[in-house]
């Protein structure tokens, strides 16, 4: 039997049950156990598949590989061409030279915070896991670059700054289709999603990173290379590296703001130089022509040759090999919950207990986002169920407004180990599955609660 013709026929109860069971089996084997994640993460995934009763025929090819693949998809390509324009960054000795720029503009104790802001403000065209490639050899070199145990305050300031802007932020895909399916006003949405994005990036991210840091003090990972102490003879200047850096941005900004144009009918979407246009800004192509002007402003100008820049490629693989096959291993599980129907029954459940539209709304986003991992599906499926309730409701438009992103807000709730950002953030800042869970999923917990709050305001007051 194929997976498309197979019908779930246990309740939500028992769903729930295999769901809780298989992520408390998955921690017991890596953070007891000492099973490394990769192998804990495909063995999880298939019990939890025939504890589900997914046909056996559907669940190696249809389930297991075709999920694996499909986190993969975009994220293999980013990881790798991220981490081979950090590694040129970091040995050109451009990472330190940005890095001391943003030191003597902002002063050390403010450090922090100008690399919050400069992710949102980055964040608002690229997506979370594109910016946040890009940003990590600049948060790893200010981190360096001030020393001690610090890596938390700077990581987490930046990490969630682009966590805010990808969830509650058009042209983002998740607020976009939200939208679509309430039949909210865009700009209204854009709008009320910037009056929430910084108080919620600073509690969430600036003032939680600070904490963090005092209680889980980490050094600056080997991602990129440690070549602080040993900087080359002609390092590569800061305009240089912010240039670079830039670069990405402004190619996936076409792509955005294109697509906006032509949603709106201001461009013609089918013309050959938008497509070329929009195609040269996807992220995996921005990053590929970043990654070639790299190579050649960051390494042959500075007199490289050719072996030693395809040494220096080639050995950025070997650190980045655990992030991606973890990370696509993560999606695997998170994909196996998904077809075994346990978000649906969720759903049905909680959208019958009779609660005011708004909390209804973020609760069962909330219930969808710690039951299967993904924030995507968490926020569609929601607006999906609730959209005859908000569009038959009779809500102003910035009620509705506020509603989509009560729903954005509960899709990023309580990030864990069926979530591939969880492994993704977890491995790129070098921290285990307890750390991770102790300071990523509490961050993603306060970003949904706080988003909440000030939304929830906005509905009652207007």
């Amino acid at each position: 039997m194929t997976l498309a013709a197979w019908t779930q026929t246990l309740g939500a109860g028992p769903l729930l049950g295999i769901a809780a069971g298989a992520v408390a089996l998955l921690l017991t084997l890596i953070i007891v156990l000492r099973v490394h994640a990769f192998l804990a993460l495909i063995l999880v995934s298939l019990l939890t598949a025939l504890a589900a009763r997914i046909p056996l025929g559907a669940i190696v090819n249809q389930v297991l590989v075709a999920n694996f693949g499909n986190a993969l998809g975009s994220v293999a390509l980013l990881i790798g061409l991220g981490a081979i324009l950090g590694r040129l960054i970091e040995s050109s000795g451009g990472a330190k030279a940005a890095a001391d720029l943003m030191v003597r503009i902002f002063g050390e104790k403010r450090a922090a915070f100008a690399l919050g802001v400069t992710s949102l403000l980055l964040g608002f065209p690229i997506f979370f896991d594109a910016g946040l490639i890009i940003m990590l050899p600049i948060i790893f070199a200010v981190a360096r670059r001030i020393g001690g145990q610090n890596l938390l305050l700077y990581g987490f300031s930046g990490i969630a700054a682009f966590s805010v802007m990808h969830v509650f932020l058009p042209p983002h895909p998740g607020p976009v289709a939200a939208t679509e399916f309430f039949g909210a006003n865009l700009g209204i949405v854009l709008l009320l999603g910037l009056v929430i994005a910084f108080p919620t990036w600073y509690i969430s991210g600036y003032l939680w990173g600070r904490f963090v840091n005092k209680r889980f003090p980490m050094i600056v990972p080997a991602f990129f290379g440690t070549l602080d102490e040993d900087q080359p003879k002609h390092p590569a200047k800061a305009g240089t590296v912010i240039a670079v850096l830039l670069l990405p941005l402004v190619l996936i900004f076409l792509n955005t703001g294109l697509a906006a144009l032509a949603s709106v009918g201001i461009v013609d979407g089918d013309a050959t130089w938008v497509q070329a246009l929009t195609l040269i800004g996807t992220s995996p192509v921005a990053l590929l022509v970043t990654v070639l002007v790299a190579l050649v402003v960051l390494g042959t100008v500075r007199g490289e040759k050719g072996s030693a820049l395809e040494k220096l490629v080639e050995g950025t693989f070997g650190p980045v090999a655990s992030v991606i096959l973890i990370t696509g291993a993560g999606g695997m599980f998170g994909g196996v919950l998904r077809a075994s129907g346990i978000g649906n029954a969720l759903a049905g459940v909680l959208s019958d207990l009779g609660l005011p539209v708004i909390l209804a709304t973020y609760l069962i986003a909330v219930m969808l986002r710690v039951a299967q991992g993904s924030a995507t599906v968490a926020l569609v499926t929601t607006a999906g169920l609730m959209a005859p309730a908000v569009i038959g409701g009779g809500f102003s438009t910035l009620q509705t407004a506020a509603i989509t992103l009560a729903a954005a807000a509960g899709s990023v709730c309580a990030s864990h180990v069926n979530d591939s950002g969880f492994w993704l953030v977890g491995r790129l800042v070098g921290m285990d599955v307890k750390t991770t869970l102790k300071t990523w999923t509490v961050q993603q917990t306060i970003e949904s609660l706080v988003a909440f709050a000030l939304v929830l305001v906005v509905y009652l007051v207007f």
